[in-house]
């Protein structure tokens, strides 16, 4: 019995450990073609491991275009809108958590009603709504939007954990004379350190990734993010491609990063907050 056990799971490991191999390849096959040379690239049998590797390509993808400008307008945007939606969701999700008031759980549904409305409905509003208060070609539309309200899936995420915190850290405070504020700062923020990971994730890979926004918003060559301004190295007359997947790296390393880092924190976040549903 005990071996038919041990075989099931060592067949579900293999099974995993295959499937990860193959959403992998394109990954691997970016990071190997950054390291080619031009007539590496599509040459066939198709080469994975490149001879000699050619990290001079990362050299010629910075002297091609401003690459380091990009991500440090990159780093800010998402870092700000980072800390803008941690601090505007988690206040938020504490009012519809820990208070009672009248028409709760009706703006509670409303709020979460706007989840259905896909992006491109508020799209043009907002741009006549910033151009009228000159906020176009500047980083203000990509990043105040998050310090008011966060997003309604957010906000559910941050709410849903706050319901597993029991109730007795609030009215023990409270004895003591805390405030709302107060209890949600030294009390329900500490606690709630996996769901603000995983939101956080969620945040920094959306405003990294970001591209739609910025071309919208964003015109000057030295305001791009890197998202935008990789699309300086698609050229129908010059497809350096091991070049534009060397550019491309400085767009994926740091997501991976992060998540790697938090990943313990991410999938806790995200497993608790479905533990309690009221």
């Amino acid at each position: 019995m005990r071996a038919a056990a041990l075989a099931r799971r060592a067949a579900l490991y293999v099974v995993m450990v295959a499937l990860a191999f193959v959403f992998l390849i394109p990954m691997i096959w970016l990071v190997s073609t950054s390291l080619k040379s031009q007539g590496q690239v599509f040459a066939y049998p198709p080469v994975w491991i490149p001879d000699p590797l050619q990290w001079g390509n990362y050299v010629e993808a910075i002297s091609r275009a401003p690459l380091l400008v990009w991500l440090a307008n990159t780093v800010m945007i998402a870092v700000l809108a980072l800390a803008g939606t941690l601090l505007s969701s988690s206040l938020v999700a504490f009012g519809f958590a820990r208070l009672r008031f009248p028409g709760r759980r009706v703006l509670f549904i409303l709020l979460l009603s706007t989840m259905m409305l896909p992006d491109v409905v508020t799209l043009v509003p907002q741009f006549v709504l910033f151009r009228s208060i000159g906020w176009v070609d500047t980083f203000l539309p990509l990043i105040v939007p998050s310090f008011l309200g966060g997003g309604a899936f957010n906000i559910f995420l941050v709410r849903q954990f706050y319901l597993t915190i029991p109730r007795d850290f609030d009215e023990a405070a409270r004895l003591d004379g805390a405030s709302n504020l107060r209890i949600w700062w030294h009390i329900i923020l500490p606690l709630s350190r996996p769901v603000l990971v995983a939101v956080g994730i969620f945040s920094f890979v959306y405003h990294w990734n970001d591209f739609l926004l910025p071309l919208i918003y964003l015109q000057s060559e030295g305001n791009k993010t890197l998202a935008l301004g990789l699309r300086a190295f698609i050229s129908p007359t010059d497809a350096s491609w091991n070049i534009s997947m060397a550019a491309s790296m400085f767009l994926v390393i740091p997501v991976l990063i992060v998540f790697f880092v938090a990943q313990r924190q991410f999938i806790r976040g995200v497993v608790m907050t479905g533990i309690q549903g009221r």
